[in-house]
């Protein structure tokens, strides 16, 4: 097993090539993770995905390459209805080592929350409901964007068709805003997906296999938290927009939607990060890969691998390294036109990007 954290100068001691070929495995796992996030001290905590419907909703990885409840058995666990997480994918640390969990409630058919757990005093350290009308009947929360510097958390919410929307937080009072519901930037287009040569098919109503068209998913700060970057899943351009204005609640709903600018060309994708010099990174879900779109606004792949079977998520570490877990999610039944031929390992890998990030995202 390898540590799981690499010393600074050792990184940055690989030459570039080496550097950018390389994608290290951090973990094999039984369970199929969800998305990823880094504390400034390294540890590595995993939504475990609901597709699998795991033991545990939430789970930090051990140096040996254990998975342990986090925060501990009571919460990861679930079972106590609002109380404790009941379906968790979105997960990011902030500067602090806070780590927020966006649990959107469909395991129990609870109210979707965040949850936030102090990782240096091992306390929680809020829980935020998402009721009506920040959520809608179709809500299916799915990630996050933590802007601790401003107290504000961006969630994307795929819902259904034209209710896809982001959704702005205020972490000291609580208040939950629904903009862009609706737009261009957060519906999905009609783009099919295809993985290792096979379309991606869901069940329908009747057992037969639908081509899914999920919405706005992916969503990412730049490092100086004044761009939202965004898009639907289902989609061939990625959005951004200033927080500026996301912030400012005197701006219509056309008037935002008129600020929001087409960013760049990318593929079909779950997860986007960015780095320190501009650079956006994209799970490249058809191709295997990871890919980046530079300060240039072009696309192209940075590391293909076999074992980046559905690239979920992807968080920078204080290592200077960018963490990658992949889950075989187009082998889930829900994603296999019924049909379960998802199995273990599943992995967390990391690779060097081109610049630095922020820790946690």
């Amino acid at each position: 097993m390898h540590r799981l954290i690499t010393a600074l100068g050792v990184w940055f001691a690989l030459s570039p090539l080496a550097a950018y070929e390389a994608l290290e495995e951090v973990a094999r796992l039984e369970q199929a993770p969800g998305n990823i996030t880094l504390t400034p001290e390294g540890r590595i905590v995993l939504s475990l995905h609901p597709f699998y419907t795991p033991r545990w909703r939430v789970a930090e990885l051990g140096e040996d390459g254990d998975l342990r409840p986090f925060p501990n058995p009571f919460w990861a666990a679930g079972g106590g209805g609002g109380l404790t997480l009941d379906s968790v994918l979105g997960i990011q640390s902030d500067p602090r080592g806070v780590v927020w969990m966006l649990d959107n409630g469909l395991r129990s058919g609870t109210t979707p929350k965040l949850l936030a757990w102090d990782t240096r005093k091992g306390r929680l350290a809020g829980l935020i409901a998402l009721p009506p009308p920040a959520t809608v009947p179709d809500s299916f929360v799915n990630d996050l964007a933590v802007d601790a510097e401003r107290g504000v958390i961006y969630i994307s919410d795929p819902a259904r068709g034209a209710e896809a929307a982001l959704i702005v937080v205020e972490v000291s009072s609580g208040r939950a805003r629904r903009v862009l519901q609706g737009h261009h930037s957060v519906v999905a287009e009609d783009v099919d997906l295809m993985v290792d040569g096979t379309p991606v098919r869901a069940p329908g109503p009747q057992g037969e296999p639908i081509a899914p068209r999920i919405g706005v998913n992916p969503i990412a700060l730049d490092a100086h938290n004044r761009w939202l970057y965004f898009g639907p899943m289902h989609g061939t351009a990625l959005y951004r927009v200033a927080t500026r204005d996301l912030l400012d609640r005197t701006l219509s709903g056309e008037a935002l939607g008129s600020r929001v600018q087409r960013y760049a060309d990318r593929p079909v994708c779950d997860g986007i990060s960015t780095d320190a010099a501009g650079n956006i990174y994209i799970t490249d879900i058809a191709n295997n890969a990871i890919g980046v779109i530079d300060t240039q606004r072009r696309y192209r792949t940075l590391v293909p691998d076999a074992r980046l079977s559905w690239p979920d998520a992807l968080s920078f570490g204080p290592d200077g390294l960018l963490y990658i877990v992949a889950n075989k999610l187009h082998k889930t039944a829900r994603l296999n036109a019924g049909r379960d031929e998802a199995r273990p390992p599943y992995y967390v890998l990391r690779v060097r990007p081109l610049a630095p990030g922020t820790v946690g995202r």
